[in-house]
């Protein structure tokens, strides 16, 4: 129940997730030191086409839902069965 007259302005940095080019931030670096170890370190060119079109990925996933990726990190962590 709310106070008649009383009203909290909240503003939308404070309730949506960090993102860096259009995807969530941890997943920005982690394909960016995967694709510059892949394509430094084994001088593979090909590694940049496929880290673009999973940064691409990302990016139409993270418009659907900004919380898919940790949706799936926590779906990954959670145990298939539990012992009784």
């Amino acid at each position: 129940m709310s106070t008649p007259g009383y009203r909290i302005a909240i503003h939308n940095a404070l309730t949506t997730p960090i993102l860096m080019a259009g995807v969530p931030r941890k997943f920005a670096i982690l394909n960016g030191t995967v694709c510059a170890a892949v394509t430094f370190g084994l001088q593979s060119l090909y590694a940049l086409p496929v880290c673009l079109m999973a940064h691409l990925v990302a990016m139409f996933l993270t418009k659907k839902d900004p919380y898919f990726f940790q949706t799936i990190i926590r779906h990954v962590k959670h145990k298939g069965y539990y012992s009784v």
